[in-house]
């Protein structure tokens, strides 16, 4: 096949006279294919040499389905690898296969809500899997089969942990062997495309957790994958030098090399375009834009890649989000490239998981500090309120020495009236505060102990505590205004405008464009003592309807049920604001108030 006729692209491309096959191998003397089209034969698909390092053919005999690898013949010896490139493997150490690039989506053209509406829910899709079922990982269509779950409570975007193919059947995910490939045991390439067309038939939307801070370590066939390297490190892809360690091991990929950059742009491209994501999640970037995680040891190469990455989906992709995974409070990360910044759409925030936590954590009333939850809750990075993902669970504070706010709270007992109480005020912070709410799997089921990836979720609890799942049904309804009663939750504006260090009251003001149906006032007690006529002041006169008390005993049997109610707001300076009324507030316990909308 002449030049003018040369397949684009890497990997292996299905086409009307074959399979297209291209890889990049700079050091090779010769290369081939050999697969299941050719008996493994390596003198029967000769690859040609290309200018840039890469090797081309088209085999006629190739087809779908066909298992496959490169035969590459170097200074260093013959080696057989994995296409790194690879739709689809058999496992993490076995073939690459060629894969169908045709689905049918069914006309999807699904948008993401805009980021001030998005309600996150994180999960695992080897642990979504019922009790029955521990025997063996999870499965994209386990996770469909719950999708009427999560619509009924209000999610419209899944966060999924990474399902590039990894070491053996059970993972977090964060050791990629194969970014390109899904994990088979999931269910493979095939699945994930149906899950991901069947959450947007339901409305919600699909955000992809992706590890390009480090590779493997383990099953990693791109180690020394042409045969050289230097300081017998990795090779091709990787550095070959001390930017090569992480806390992983030294499999930092070469972010500064044309080809690897390359890469690791087309695997979040395939994401997006292929299979229809909605978002990407990027994991650790501090160690991606430096060498350690410390901000003293910059990575240039590092932060110039983030920023070409999102460039390229705000162009290619626009109204798609991109997500940091940091926590080292940098502002520029969620600044646009323009200025300098790198471009993400959202970070993750340590500025409020970690004081909330610490707050409904720590057993005693007085030693928990309403400055720093006033902190939390007013904390921006840049101008817009919705560049922070907030969250007092993820995959990371629920494990790795950790466990679940219940269980923490109450490690002997992470079911009783104090573990409730607590974890359900924690929610009501993540709801209510500015920023991208997400929750973790479980949580809104009172999950205990702690995460692993050996565990399956333990879907008995939704129906013991229906009341709680009831509770951030509720809260988050309410967060993305589905009454239309409620706009402020998604606004800008915040304003902590009572805080009684004494009686561990803290009451805030959450407003759009301000006025009746906008204006929400959230008070929150953090004792563990009722509060009856206890004064606060309003932003606006008259009445102000209760939308959400935590302590009602609908959410659960043992709680106090203590009778709050509307409020009116009469003149009066109370909190530096004109108008004041008197509340009653349960132990422990959140009220949300707003105003009717005025009528047209």
């Amino acid at each position: 096949m002449g030049d003018a006729m040369r397949i684009k692209g890497m990997g292996s491309t299905p086409h009307p006279q074959g399979v297209a096959f291209r890889v990049w191998a700079p050091h090779a003397r010769k290369v081939s294919v050999i697969g299941s089209f050719n008996d493994w034969d390596g003198t029967r698909a000769a690859m040609q040499a290309e200018e840039n390092g890469c090797w081309y053919v088209t085999v006629a005999e190739a087809t779908i389905g066909d298992q496959y690898r490169f035969l590459l013949s170097t200074p260093d010896g013959e080696f057989s690898r994995l296409d790194p490139y690879a739709r689809e493997v058999s496992s993490s150490v076995g073939n690459a296969m060629v894969h169908d690039p045709d689905f049918d989506w069914q006309g999807d053209d699904f948008q993401l809500a805009p980021w001030n509406e998005l309600v996150i829910y994180e999960l695992h899709v080897g642990t979504f899997n019922d009790q029955d079922d521990a025997n063996h990982p999870g499965k994209f269509s386990k996770v469909a089969a719950r999708l009427g779950h999560l619509k009924k409570l209000g999610i419209n975007a899944i966060q999924i942990m990474p399902v590039g193919e990894f070491a053996g059947e059970r993972s977090w995910g964060y050791n990629p062997a194969q970014i390109f490939s899904v994990e088979r045991a999931y269910g493979g390439p095939l699945a994930f495309k149906q899950f991901v067309r069947r959450a947007h038939q339901e409305g919600i939307a699909v955000i992809l957790d992706v590890v390009y801070n480090h590779l493997g370590p383990d099953d990693l066939d791109l180690w020394q994958f042409d045969g050289w390297s230097e300081n017998n490190r990795g090779g091709i892809y990787f550095y070959n030098d001390d930017r090569a360690r992480t806390p992983w091991g030294e499999t930092r990929p070469d972010y500064g090399r044309g080809e690897v950059r390359q890469y690791l742009l087309d695997n979040v491209l395939m994401w997006l375009e292929e299979y229809h994501v909605d978002g990407i999640r990027f994991d650790c970037t501090q160690f991606i834009r430096t060498i350690d995680g410390a901000d003293a040891h910059d990575l240039p190469d590092g932060w110039s890649l983030l920023q070409w990455i999102n460039e390229q989906v705000a162009q290619k992709f626009p109204g798609r989000i991109t997500i940091a995974e940091d926590l080292q409070n940098n502002r520029w990360l969620t600044r646009d490239v323009g200025a300098g910044g790198a471009g993400f759409g959202s970070q993750w925030d340590a500025m409020f998981v970690h004081p909330i936590r610490r707050a409904v954590i720590t057993p005693d009333d007085q030693e928990r500090s309403l400055v720093a939850i006033r902190d939390a809750i007013c904390y921006r990075y840049n101008d817009d309120a919705f560049d922070r993902v907030i969250y007092s669970e993820s995959h990371d504070e629920v494990a790795n020495g950790k466990a679940r706010v219940p269980q923490e709270i109450s490690p002997q007992d992470p079911k009783d009236w104090y573990a409730k109480k607590r974890s359900m005020l924690a929610a009501a912070m993540v709801f209510t505060a500015p920023g991208i709410p997400m929750i973790f799997q479980g949580q809104e089921f009172l999950e205990g102990g702690w995460f692993r990836d050996t565990v399956p979720l333990d879907w008995d609890q939704r129906d013991e505590f229906r009341g709680i799942v009831l509770f951030y049904r509720d809260l988050i309804r309410l967060r993305r205004n589905r009454a239309g009663l409620t706009r402020g939750l998604c606004g800008q504006s915040t304003q902590v405008y009572h805080l009684n260090e004494g009686r561990k009251v803290l009451a805030f003001h959450r407003w759009d464009q301000g006025g009746p149906g906008d204006d929400v006032v959230v008070v929150v007690n953090f004792l563990h003592e009722q509060q009856d006529g206890y004064r606060i002041g309003f932003p606006a006169p008259g009445t102000w309807r209760l939308r959400l008390n935590s302590d009602w005993q609908g959410y659960n049997g043992d709680l106090s049920n203590h009778p709050s109610t509307d409020v009116l707001a009469e003149a009066g300076n109370w909190d530096g604001l004109p108008w004041q009324a008197k509340v009653a507030i349960g132990p422990y316990s959140v009220l949300i108030y707003s105003q009717e909308p005025k009528k047209e």
